[in-house]
Formats: C-alpha cells, structure tokens, sequence
C-alpha cells in the first residue's frame, strides 16, 4: 500500500476523536440511570470523552493499528458496535503487534464495545441526546484549551484539479466552480464514523442547494489515484446511505491531492464560491450539529452574495 494512503489510515483516530467535540476533561463521574434529557446528554458527553481517553491513553499505539491495517480493514457498517469494528481491525493486523501491545489493544476495544452499547441505549431512549450533545459542546474546553486542532485554513483559491468523478465521467475545478453560484466540498473516507454519521445531512444540504445553483461535492481519501477498491467501497456506502451527490477523486501528486493527504482532521467542509475561492474558514468536524450547521450556512450565504 502506498505511504499516502497508510497516512490517511492514521487520521482514522483522529476521526473517532472529532466525536468528542464537547468532551474535556475533569468532568464527574455520573454511572446512575438518566431519569431525563438533560441528565442523558451529560452522560453521553462523559461516555464519549471515556472513549476519546482510551485513544489518548495509547495513541501511538493506535495509529500503527490503523496504519498496518491497510485497505484490507472491516467496512464499518451501520448496526455495528463501533469496538466490535474495531476489534476486527487489530485482528486483521495482530501479525503486526506484540502479544502484550495486542492485550492493550484488545482491551481497549473491549471498553470502547460496552461504551458504545450504554451510548445507543442512551440514543434509543433519548433520540436527541446526541444531537443535545452536540449543541452543548464547542471545540474548546473551559480552560481555552482546544478539544480538537483548528484547521488554519489560510487558503485563497481552492487548489485547481483535473479529476473524475466515481463512475469515471471528467470533472475539472474550473468548470465545477464557475458552474455552481457555490459548491461545499466535504472531505471524508470510507470507515470514518463522524464522516458516515453526516452523509444524510450532506445529502439534504445538496439537495437545498441544487434549488439554489449550488452542489454538494465528496472528495473520499482513500479513492485518490482512483484505487478501484477505494472506489467500490466508497459507492456501496453512498448507495446505502441514499446519497446522490457527486463524489471525485484527483492525482494524489496534485495540489488538490497534497491538500487531501495533509489534511489531519475528517470530515472537513470547504466553501467555494463560483470565481474558485475559498470562503472564510473550512469547517473541521461533522455538521450534524446546529452549530455547525449555522457556521457551514453562513459561508455559504457568504459566497453565495
């Protein structure tokens, strides 16, 4: 596998730790049952920031899962628990560790397993408590120390590319921007949760936006060069998912490819308006919630005047 695509494999943990956007630490224990909504969104922000110290805790070791993996790792699938998706991917690569860095590993993923169990009973019962969530969070914790790296985003014009689309139909920057009175580019990849867990939003946002002369476009990471698995992968997803918007994929060796390959945070959303610049600043993390939401409808307005 090439260095480019082991490289995107690591940003996978950095994906599971963009669910914990509200998460800081020194929160208290709460372990009772929720008798409410408001008492379940605290202990669905506890659970998840439990989930992101297990990462934290052996974070090296993490990405070299995710690294040895390759392309070979478990599709994750909607329905399945999250450690147990997990747990098949250190098996795919367990020639790769030492029998204690597999008992670290395994462990892990046995806490993240019960994590996610107690997070979709909390969902089933409190269908808003992740949404809640959310909306409760912000990418910094009270102590102004940032939860999740900003993207600096100092970027005027979006890289131009000449790529193709995942049914192999050309598609060039030029023609795509100046088409469109504003195109949002989502950056995502196959077995990132928080990238899958926004694909319905995206897909409604393309949706208002195709009333407006606008479009949603996907770039996913791992069909960059147009690696045929990548590919197939990426369109059984978007299938099952009811997504209809266009997904491309460009040389690796591009501007538009080095921008994918040095991005360090998924899903990231860029605005562009119909000259090829970039407005503002791209939105790092899902937009599932209403604050990002209104942040990712600002710019587009933005672009749109």
């Amino acid at each position: 596998m090439k260095t480019k695509m082991k490289k995107m494999m690591m940003l996978a943990v950095a994906a599971v730790l963009m669910l914990s956007l509200a998460a800081c630490s020194g929160k208290s224990s709460n372990s009772k049952e929720p008798s409410n909504l408001d008492e379940a969104v605290a202990m669905y922000q506890e659970l998840m920031e439990q989930e992101n110290q297990i990462f934290a805790k052996n974070k090296k070791l993490w990405e070299k899962v995710f690294m040895e993996a390759d392309k070979g790792m478990t599709l994750q699938e909607d329905g399945k628990n999250y450690g147990e998706f997990l747990l098949d991917t250190i098996e795919s690569a367990k020639d790769k560790f030492t029998e204690d860095e597999l008992k670290t590993l395994k462990s892990g993923a046995e806490e993240i397993k019960k994590i996610e169990e107690k997070l979709t009973m909390l969902e089933e019962k409190y269908p808003k408590v992740a949404e809640k969530a959310k909306e409760n969070g912000s990418t910094s914790c009270k102590d102004g120390s940032a939860s999740v790296p900003a993207d600096s985003g100092n970027m005027d014009e979006f890289p131009a590319f000449e790529g193709k689309d995942l049914d192999g139909k050309k598609v060039s920057s030029k023609k795509l921007f100046s088409g469109n009175k504003v195109t949002v580019i989502n950056f995502w990849f196959t077995t990132c949760k928080p990238c899958v867990g926004e694909l319905k939003d995206m897909e409604a946002l393309n949706k208002k936006l195709m009333k407006k002369g606008g479009e949603v476009v996907g770039v996913n990471a791992y069909t960059l060069d147009g690696d045929k698995k990548a590919i197939a992968d990426a369109k059984k997803l978007l299938e099952k998912k009811g997504v209809s918007y266009k997904n491309i994929w460009f040389k690796s060796d591009s501007a538009a490819g080095k921008l994918t390959s040095g991005m360090y945070s998924f899903p990231t959303t860029y605005v562009i308006d119909s000259k090829g610049k970039v407005v503002g600043k791209p939105i790092v993390g899902s937009i599932t919630s209403d604050e990002q939401k209104k942040a990712l409808n600002d710019l587009i307005e933005q672009a749109m005047k």
